[in-house]
């Protein structure tokens, strides 16, 4: 078999199974070449159930947050069970994929590219971690914040190691000196992290998840049995209240009831006003 055709054949092998490729070249050299016979191979030795599981959900899991040079960088790797969550195999993945996170600035399709400290690619090492844990594994999601414009502060709810837990959320703020003010930022990171803001402010909230929202809101109006004309006024007091209790700025302080986010930010301003430009909430299997 020349090397084009053997390279075919693996790449076939690597699509039907959703082995890596140096197994299906193991499987190919066996088997000399046959694919049915390399597929047989493969599941004999246990390798290729794992293409078999992607129907399943992954909704445990971890969520780490790498910091550097006023940078961070999230992600979040998704696990069938906790049990798998708690495995040091899956753990040692995850946080080597969190450096790799930061390096890459976020950005899903370079991480899977790039090699491990075995040498093997991550997309490939992540098939190789399903065949041997044998659950469902995702990389689902990451973000990237750099040190332009503001200053990023994190936190890590419940961590059972530094930078990793099930949520954790990150805030970049403006008019803050790091390591003058570190407590406020932490604080808001914190705050986040309860209370699950959609957005910075009611603006910027998605208006299909407005839209949605609202078409709840009047649904169970009437079908409480109050008239339609009746069920738009009481609508838009509900509807306006969902936006102040899911954008940032106008949420209740967690700290103090009698005070919204953004009288807090009012308050710890010293000379430029503090702002928050953007942030982000992870929450494990969140939305799955």
């Amino acid at each position: 078999m020349s090397n084009k055709d053997l390279l075919d054949n693996i790449k076939k092998l690597r699509e039907m199974t959703g082995v890596g490729f140096k197994d299906c070249k193991v499987a190919l050299d066996e088997t000399n070449g046959d694919l049915d016979k390399s597929i047989e191979f493969l599941r004999k030795k246990g390798i290729a159930k794992a293409s078999r599981k992607m129907s399943r959900t992954a909704s445990e899991g971890l969520a780490l947050v790498k910091e550097g040079d006023g940078k961070a960088s999230i992600i979040e790797i998704n696990s069938e069970t906790d049990f798998v969550a708690k495995n040091q195999d899956f753990i040692n993945f995850c946080k080597e994929l969190s450096e790799i996170n930061f390096i890459s600035n976020g950005d899903l399709d370079k991480l899977n590219n790039t090699k491990m400290k075995n040498g093997i690619l991550v997309k490939d090492n992540l098939v190789n971690l399903i065949a041997k844990i044998g659950e469902k594994i995702t990389i689902r999601r990451a973000k990237f914040f750099d040190n332009s414009n503001g200053v990023n502060f994190s936190y890590v709810h419940s961590a059972i190691e530094e930078g990793i837990g099930k949520i954790i959320s990150i805030v970049k703020l403006e008019g803050i000196s790091k390591g003058k003010n570190n407590d406020i930022g932490v604080k808001i990171a914190m705050h986040i992290a309860a209370s699950n803001p959609l957005a910075i402010d009611a603006d910027n909230i998605k208006k299909s998840i407005v839209d949605k929202e609202l078409e709840i809101i009047k649904a169970e109006i009437i079908n409480s049995g109050k008239p339609k004309e009746m069920a738009e006024k009481i609508s838009k007091g509900k509807i306006s209240k969902f936006l102040n209790d899911n954008s940032l700025l106008n949420q209740i302080w967690i700290m103090d009831p009698k005070k919204k986010v953004s009288e807090i930010l009012n308050e710890n301003s010293s000379g430029k006003q503090l702002k928050i430009l953007d942030f982000i909430r992870y929450k494990v299997g969140e939305g799955i």
